[in-house]
């Protein structure tokens, strides 16, 4: 064998020159495969998910420009308007119920007279002012108003002496 001999390909040639190692292995009578139909697929295929993440996300964004509806806040608790009222000389220490859910009392103490106060009272609480003179005596009278209507009337005398107003408010 020379040398040219064994550079040669030893395959058989096909019709237009090629090697039938380098034509494929396609089988007679089959359509040569079309490898850009199944990247036209992928692309479609890629743009309908991101088309649908697109929405998805638009849709979220929305909803959360478009939702006003608010968290619905606690029940406020309804109240009535009380007026407190104390009328005399000297000084005093009142204590009434004022604005709270649970009903405590506010205590001021060395308070000048005449001394008056409006507050909301929660309904079912029994809106009450108390008076307490000091040591050096005196006269003093306390007045309870509900929704502008004088309801009690109470007067306190001599050292230390004590009054208390009250009203029942209705439950609710």
């Amino acid at each position: 064998m020379s040398s040219k001999e064994s550079t040669e390909s030893t395959e058989p040639e096909t019709a237009e020159g090629e090697t039938e190692a380098t034509a494929g292995t396609e089988t007679p009578g089959a359509e040569p495969a079309d490898k850009s139909k199944d990247k036209d697929t992928g692309n479609r295929a890629g743009i309908a998910i991101a088309a649908a993440v697109l929405l998805a996300c638009g849709s979220l964004v929305g909803y959360g420009i478009l939702n006003t509806e608010e968290k619905p806040k606690p029940r406020a608790v309804p109240t009535a308007e009380v007026t407190y009222e104390v009328t005399g000389e000297g000084t005093v220490e009142v204590s009434y119920l004022a604005r709270s859910e649970s009903g405590d009392a506010t205590i001021e103490s060395g308070v000048q007279l005449p001394w008056k106060k409006t507050v909301r009272v929660p309904l079912g609480k029994d809106p009450t002012v108390a008076i307490v003179l000091g040591e050096k005596g005196g006269q003093a009278a306390c007045t309870l108003a509900l929704h502008g209507t004088h309801v009690q009337r109470a007067t306190a005398s001599g050292t230390y002496g004590r009054a208390t107003c009250s009203a029942p408010l209705p439950r609710p």
